[in-house]
C-alpha cells in the first residue's frame, strides 16, 4: 500500500493481522471480512462569463433523477459483451471511516437528565470499504489503514469473491478519486463499476448501512489502539452480514432493479 504499515492480505475473507504492535491476530472470522494491516488550491473569485452547454460528464449522465428513472438502462449500458444474458446483481460501495474522536448518538434517557457520553480526543482510525448487495442478502467488507486505488482493488477482489457463480456484479458507487476506472484500478471480468452523479449520497443505500453501524455499534466508545478500532469494525460488520433480512430491508430501493 505504499505505507510502512503495510502487510500482505491473506486470500480468504477471515481476520488479517495488523503489524502496527506485533500482536497476534485473534481467531479468524468466518465471514467476508478482512482485517488491517499495519496503516488544493484557490479558485480565482474571478470567473470567465458562461459560453454554451456544460460539458457532459464521462457517463453523460450529471443529475440525481436520471439515474433513478433510467437505471436500468444505466446498467445495461455498462455491462461488457461477455456479461450480457448472465444474471445480474446489483452491489452498492462506499467507505467509511472509523476512529478515536468517534460519534456521538442519541440515546434513551429519562427526560431532563443529562447521559454522560466518552468522547476521546486521540486521532487513529481505521477505513471499513463495505458493500452490499440486498438481493442476495449479502455482502463484502474489508478493513484497511487508507483508502486509495490499491486498497480499493483489494476491495474490487474481495466483492469479486462473493459475487455468485455465473452472474455479473454491477457495483454502484461514489466519484471517489481511487473509483476512477483507468490508471492503477484493477476491476475483475465478473464486475462492472457505475458511478453515480456527483454530490449525491442519498443515492447510494451504502450510506444508510453506515448510520446503522454507527449508531448501533460505533458510537458512544472509546477505542484504546488501532487494533481496537480495527476490531470493533470487523464485529460491527460481521453483525451485520449475520442478518440478510437487515441488509435488504437496509438497502432495498424500488428504483434499482433490473429486467433479467
Amino acid at each position: 500500500m505504499g505505507s510502512p504499515r503495510a502487510a500482505a492480505v491473506r486470500g480468504w475473507g477471515g481476520a488479517v493481522a495488523s503489524d502496527r504492535s506485533g500482536a497476534q491476530d485473534r481467531e479468524a472470522l468466518w465471514c467476508p471480512v478482512g482485517r488491517a494491516f499495519g496503516r488544493l488550491s484557490v479558485a480565482s473569485s474571478r470567473l470567465p462569463p458562461f459560453v454554451g452547454a456544460a460539458a457532459p460528464s464521462a457517463q453523460g449522465h450529471c443529475r440525481p433523477g436520471i439515474i433513478q428513472k433510467n437505471f436500468a438502462d444505466l446498467v445495461a449500458g455498462c455491462l461488457p459483451p461477455h456479461a450480457r444474458g448472465k444474471p445480474i446483481e446489483i452491489w452498492w460501495q462506499d467507505e467509511a471511516r472509523v476512529g478515536q474522536q468517534g460519534t456521538l448518538t442519541r440515546i434513551w434517557a429519562e427526560r431532563g437528565s443529562r447521559p454522560p457520553a466518552p468522547r476521546d480526543q486521540r486521532y487513529d482510525w481505521a477505513y471499513l470499504f463495505g458493500a452490499v448487495c440486498p438481493a442476495r442478502g449479502t455482502g463484502a467488507g474489508l478493513v484497511l489503514p487508507d483508502v486509495n486505488a490499491e486498497a480499493m482493488n483489494l476491495h474490487l477482489a474481495e466483492i469479486e469473491r462473493h459475487v455468485a457463480l455465473d452472474s455479473h456484479a454491477v457495483v454502484v458507487l461514489d466519484r471517489a478519486g481511487w473509483h476512477q476506472v483507468g490508471g492503477r484500478l484493477r476491476v475483475p471480468q465478473n464486475i462492472s463499476l457505475l458511478s453515480l452523479p456527483a454530490h449525491s449520497p442519498e443515492l447510494n443505500p451504502q450510506e444508510n448501512v453506515w448510520e446503522f453501524l454507527r449508531q448501533n455499534k460505533l458510537s458512544i466508545r472509546v477505542f484504546d489502539s488501532y487494533e481496537a478500532i480495527v476490531d470493533a469494525c470487523c464485529d460491527a460488520w460481521n453483525d451485520l452480514i449475520a442478518k440478510p433480512e437487515r441488509i435488504a430491508s437496509i438497502a432495498t430501493r424500488a428504483w434499482a432493479s433490473v429486467i433479467q
